[in-house]
């Protein structure tokens, strides 16, 4: 017996329980396919501690608690209430009623779901409760994506102040050795200016970049569910090994496009709506409703409890609005039209996912390309590189020239920082286009 009891006990407490999106379902590894531990702990970290999951999760336990309430409401009801009652009665023989006494009345009362009217809500409920999931899951499929593009936006400028700081040192040197020519009356002013100007303007790339990368980093720390004011401990890894280990589709199937959370909340939204029509037209109908009786009271002869002291009576019938035909017209057509715009809604919704699917295979398939495009440049400049170098130490070139060489080629490493970077933010958008499905 008592272990009956501890089941029953479970089964309530479980059946409370509100949990969040199955971290199956968000197909985590492929983000462990970047081969960065960092990576992979802020992606466990966002799930755990982000603030807008969290509102999400609060916003479908609404819901289910809500389905609970309409489930509530299609089962008998019953109540009681204690009264004090004070009346005047006539005198009569052999007939005596007391003046005051205390009635416990125990009423019950059910409407009867003979056209399954009451369901129908229900079940409506239920597709809210489905909707509300959906687009939990699209929260967290969403924000996984923000982090991983942050990150890699953040590794991104990391190797780009390297690389600036690069520049301008070599700047620097350029405008030195500029500044003794103009000392000795080699150069005109004007070669000199322009000679500081790319030193300035190689300063203000440089805090550019560091602003930018504060920026992101405070962006990341939030995502994560942390203060903006505590990144110094933020650890990250190196760009040049961040890399995807896994392959990219080509093409993606129909099936996984439609089984994107957007796509099915909004399948869930029009069933709804579908079920919400079906109850306004039974709003026309009668409700049959059953009501039950049974008083105690002190008021008749007899003990408190006693059949003799009871009064008892039972009500079923039917009941019909007579003057809301109105009302009942207008929520049909109002539901009507409410169905007629979700059903625009999710064919919308398909048509956005196939576009935002084949737009990302698309960037994918060129971005590749612009990356391959952007190693032959610098493979070539790293070849102008090696024979400034060699010309510098055979004398042909002057240490300004071999400069101007070097500076050129680290900009071309810079360019190609940039298209291997767009391609992996671009793997990131597909993951969230395709519902993590890859």
């Amino acid at each position: 017996m008592i272990k009956k009891i501890l089941l029953i006990c479970m089964l309530l407490f479980y059946s409370q329980v509100s949990y969040a999106v199955d971290v199956k379902e968000l197909n985590i590894e492929f983000f462990e396919k970047f081969n960065d531990e960092n990576l992979n702990c802020y992606i466990k970290e966002a799930i755990e501690k982000n603030h807008e999951l969290k509102k999400a999760a609060h916003s479908v336990e609404q819901y289910r608690q809500q389905t609970k309430y309409s489930l509530g409401q299609e089962l008998p009801s019953l109540g009681v209430s204690a009264n004090y009652l004070g009346v005047k009665v006539p005198e009569l023989d052999n007939f005596q009623l007391k003046k005051n006494a205390f009635v416990l009345p125990f009423t019950a009362s059910y409407e009867a779901d003979l056209l399954l009217k009451n369901r129908d809500k229900t079940r409506a409920i239920k597709k809210s409760y489905e909707a509300a999931k959906f687009n939990e899951k699209a929260v967290y499929l969403a924000l996984l994506s923000d982090v991983a593009t942050v990150y890699t936006n953040i590794l991104r400028y990391d190797d780009l102040i390297e690389k600036q700081e690069e520049i301008l040192k070599i700047q620097e040197e350029i405008l030195n050795r500029n500044d003794k020519k103009f000392k000795h009356g080699v150069i005109n002013l004007t070669d000199l200016n322009n000679v500081k100007k790319n030193v300035e303007a190689s300063k203000s790339t440089l805090e550019n970049l560091k602003k930018n990368r504060e920026t992101a980093v405070m962006q990341l720390a939030v995502l994560t569910g942390n203060s903006a004011a505590n990144t110094a401990n933020m650890k990250f890894g190196n760009f040049d090994s961040f890399e995807y280990s896994g392959e990219i589709p080509k093409e993606v199937s129909s099936d996984i496009i439609f089984a994107r959370p957007d796509v099915k909340a909004a399948e869930a939204n029009l069933e709804k709506a579908q079920i919400d029509v079906r109850v306004a037209k039974k709003e026309f109908f009668p409700t049959f409703n059953i009501v039950g009786v049974w008083a105690f009271n002190t008021i008749a002869p007899g003990a408190f409890f006693s059949w003799e002291s009871s009064l008892a009576a039972i009500l079923a019938g039917a009941s019909q609005d007579i003057f809301k035909g109105g009302m009942k017209v207008a929520r049909l057509k109002m539901q009507k039209a409410k169905y007629e715009e979700l059903f625009e809604d999710y064919n919308q919704t398909n048509l956005e996912a196939v576009k935002e699917v084949n737009t990302s295979l698309c960037i994918i398939k060129h971005d590749k390309q612009v990356e391959a495009n952007t190693k032959s440049e610098l493979g070539y400049e790293l070849q102008n590189f090696g024979n400034a170098e060699k010309k510098l130490n055979q004398g042909v070139i002057s240490v300004p020239e071999y400069l101007v060489a070097k500076t050129e080629f680290l900009e071309s490493q810079t360019n190609f920082t940039q298209a291997k970077t767009q391609r992996i933010i671009n793997y990131f958008t597909l993951y969230k286009a395709v519902g993590g499905q890859l």
